[in-house]
Parts: C-alpha cells; structure tokens; sequence
C-alpha cells in the first residue's frame, strides 16, 4: 500500500509540473530505468548545512534528459536538512520515522504518510526526533 501512496504522490507531481515527457522518462531501448538504492547509497553531511549523518539515494541522476530529481534521504540521530530558502517546489514524504519540520519560522511534527510541498519563497529545515532516524522522500525539479 505504501509504494502505491509514493507512485500516486510523485505521478501527481510530475502531472503538475507538466515539464517531463513521456520520452524524456524514458531515455533507453528498453523503456525503462531500473536503480537499486544499494548501489547509489552515499553517506553525507545534513544538506544545507544541517551537519550529521545521512544516507542519500540520488535515483537517475545520470539519466539524460530526465530533469526531475527523485531522491530518498535518510536521516540519522543528530543529522538535519538545514533550514534554508526554497527556489522551486519541492515534496517531501515521509516514509518512516519521526521528526520536526521548521516552516517559515514555525516548528511541526511530521510522522509517516504526511507530504509536505514547500513553495518558492518559503524557508525550511527537517530534523529527526531523537533515538530515531527519519526516512524521507524528495521531488523537485531541476532548473
């Protein structure tokens, strides 16, 4: 059930978007791309200075013509998505654990399920609670 909440909420977005063609998803023969997390997995720092330790999964980053970045971020204890100026919309998922979102000033629970579309103009941050890591999904598109 919670991989078909995922593909309804990134199809919607794509939708919305309107600036990803049917052939511009698919760049090869086949039709399709297909990446396993286990392969593209990178430790790094927080984003945006939010320092710690997450796991990112950057999905089709090398895929030509493909300008939608599909990313899963995890969020370690202690680790954070520094709160920053957003440029572009931006979704966040997320898909298990616990933590607080800072919105514009503002500070909100976000649990398993919630999706979060950050506008332009508007500032962020995302950090998990603690003893728990925070498993999140990103959609935005690339400029």
């Amino acid at each position: 059930m919670e991989i078909k909440v995922i593909l309804s909420c990134v199809s919607a977005f794509l939708l919305a978007i309107g600036n990803v063609s049917a052939q511009e998803r698919v760049p090869d023969q086949k039709g399709y791309v297909l990446e396993q997390e286990a392969q593209i997995a990178k430790k790094q720092p927080g984003p945006h200075n939010g320092g710690g330790e997450t796991v990112a999964y950057s999905f089709f980053e090398g895929v030509p013509g493909f300008t939608t970045a599909f990313r899963k971020r995890v969020l370690k204890p202690g680790a954070a998505i520094g709160y920053h100026l957003q440029k572009e919309d931006e979704v966040y998922y997320i898909l298990s654990g616990t933590g607080q979102m800072q919105m514009n000033g503002k500070t909100f629970p976000v649990k398993p399920g919630d999706a979060i579309l950050t506008r332009p103009g508007s500032s962020h941050g995302l950090a998990p609670d603690k003893d728990t890591d925070l498993t999140v999904l990103i959609v935005y598109q690339k400029k």
